[in-house]
């Protein structure tokens, strides 16, 4: 077995290429990122809990730290977790699918996560990560990443089966989450479910992981 010492320094030295990582804007697939890159991420040789998100928004691309804004309230109190607990990085490892803001669309949202960043980093960040058990899948990139096959066919199939896909063999186990934006209140309020039966077992999950 790896000691974790090692384990943690190589994360260390891998997380700090990511964080250097201008791929986007010299070797982007598409079109160039539209300004300076600015790599969001805190992984973690520690932390049970891996929170897979999208991609930053404006007000992270500004902070430099992730969830520095409305969503980040929401999925805090999803998790019944502080913001000191939760920028423990003994309790979480928030590593999104795409490390940099990608720029908005004609209409005003975020456009999805860079293509280039979860091939190019993913894999070799979850390799150094092996103690993780717990995975919230935030939105249909993460998902599609970290469940394959187990994904339905939209955001709202997808979590609406989170009972099976958390009663499925192996580690980690995963939950599927929609994104906490507060462009999916409308989705909350048409799926009651989400905040009477998943949310509770959540908390539960994440106060029994904590350090």
């Amino acid at each position: 077995m790896d000691n974790p010492a090692d384990i943690s320094e190589d994360l260390e030295n891998l997380t700090a290429r990511v964080r250097a990582c201008r791929i986007c804007v010299e070797h982007p697939l598409g079109r160039p990122l539209p300004h300076e890159p600015r790599p969001v991420l805190l992984p973690s040789s520690t932390a049970r809990i891996l929170l897979a998100s999208q991609a930053p928004g404006t007000k992270v691309h500004i902070s430099g730290m992730p969830f520095t804004d409305a969503s980040g309230d929401r999925l805090r109190s999803w998790l019944g977790v502080s913001s000191d607990e939760f920028y423990d990085t003994r309790n979480f490892a928030i590593v999104p699918m795409g490390f940099c803001f990608p720029g908005q669309d004609a209409k005003g949202g975020d456009l999805p996560p860079r293509r280039e960043c979860a091939p190019a980093w993913r894999a070799g960040l979850m390799a150094l990560m092996p103690q993780i058990d717990l995975v919230l899948t935030i939105g249909i990139y993460a998902q599609s990443w970290h469940m394959g096959a187990a994904r339905g066919g939209s955001l709202t199939e997808t979590v609406r089966n989170w009972r099976a896909i958390w009663d499925a063999p192996g580690s980690p186990k995963v939950l599927p989450l929609p994104h906490p934006s507060w462009r999916n209140t409308g989705w909350l309020k048409k799926n009651p479910w989400f905040e009477m039966d998943l949310l509770p077992l959540l908390r539960s999950e994440i106060r029994s992981r904590l350090a």
